[in-house]
């Protein structure tokens, strides 16, 4: 085997890996590894066709890569009530998602602040907390594998808090059990008060 041969199946583990990925932001980049690394197994071959074809799908991957993570404007937070059937098939669909990073998470009726959470009107996740005085006691706070890379999170606590100061409140505090959360929590801004997490908004 030459190592021109090993470029050509290197490429093509690449396609078909991003094929197997469940983030839309992972399976664009390694689909652009990928394709980038055709154009030189084609290039290095003289093969015209493969050349253009991974061309123009480095094009399309470049182009929606910058659309997911691309700020704001088509994401948003959506009041829903707490008993609201699409709700509730929405968090029975993820449950064993929500179980392994939020295992305390039990649904109540006093987690009155839901908010649906979308990106191009898809839904992308769910906000669920227990408003008491002007704080939120963060309760639930998902995104769906497929938008977890898009930037929703960042969105919902930066350019998106007036989902929270509308409604008068100014802090949120959430409680972590698995390491993964507890990480999140941290890039998100929140810090350390006591056994809890906290956001100033």
């Amino acid at each position: 085997m030459t190592g021109i041969d090993i470029v050509g199946y290197l490429a093509s583990a690449l396609i078909v890996a991003s094929l197997a990925m469940r983030s839309v932001v992972r399976l664009r980049t390694v689909s652009l590894i990928g394709s980038i690394v055709f154009v030189i197994y084609g290039v290095a071959i003289g093969a015209i066709p493969v050349i253009v074809s991974n061309a123009a799908i480095a094009v399309i991957n470049v182009w929606y890569l910058r659309r997911e993570l691309t700020p704001a404007t088509q994401m948003a937070a959506v009041p829903v009530a707490h008993d609201e059937p699409f709700l509730r098939d929405f968090l029975d669909a993820n449950a064993i998602e929500i179980t392994n990073s939020q295992p305390d998470y039990h649904p109540s009726p006093r987690d009155s602040f839901v908010r649906l959470l979308t990106r191009d009107g898809l839904p992308a996740g769910v906000f669920m907390a227990e408003p008491v005085g002007n704080e939120l006691l963060v309760k639930l706070d998902y995104v769906t594998p497929a938008f977890r890379d898009s930037r929703v999170a960042a969105w919902l606590f930066g350019a998106g808090r007036s989902t929270f100061t509308e409604d008068g409140y100014e802090r949120l505090v959430a409680h972590a059990h698995t390491t993964v959360h507890r990480t999140y929590l941290e890039m998100m801004g929140f810090h350390r008060e006591g056994t809890a997490y906290v956001l100033d908004l």
